[in-house]
């Protein structure tokens, strides 16, 4: 359930992804909350400013958080962003321990606003092979 203090952040969020327009970034902000609702920190979108495809706000806040947070503190924080955690961000909020993402714009409705951000080629995959070989690092490593 989204409360008026939950509202109030996904403002702030919203804000951030309208600054990142004005500096010439992509239109996503996003900002994590504390336990006591206190903005622990805050980003926008660089991907074309620094020239990489993972500089989305929600991915480095979660780099963020697991760095900066116990995982006690990062599972009661909480992200606040504009628009929903694409499939490379939902992973690194999983892998980053955060107990909650609130979002302003799901990903129907942005691509229901700008068609192309939902024009992204499907990868082919092929495996899983050579089992045997694969897991000796794997077996190493979690001796």
């Amino acid at each position: 359930m989204i409360t008026t203090a939950d509202q109030a952040l996904l403002r702030r969020a919203i804000g951030l992804a309208t600054r990142a327009v004005t500096l010439g970034d992509a239109p996503f902000g996003s900002l994590l909350a504390g336990p006591d609702g206190t903005v622990l920190a805050e980003d926008h979108n660089t991907v074309r400013r620094d020239n990489d495809i993972t500089a989305h706000p929600e991915l480095k806040l979660a780099r963020w958080a697991a760095r900066e947070l116990d995982p006690a503190t990062a599972a009661r924080t909480t992200m606040y962003t504009s628009c929903q955690p694409c499939g490379m961000c939902a992973g690194a909020l999983v892998r980053s321990g955060l107990g909650r993402v609130v979002y302003a714009l799901a990903t129907e409705q942005l691509v229901e606003l700008h068609p192309a951000a939902g024009d992204w080629p499907v990868v082919a995959q092929d495996g899983p092979d050579l089992f045997e070989e694969a897991r000796a690092p794997i077996d190493a490593y979690y001796a």
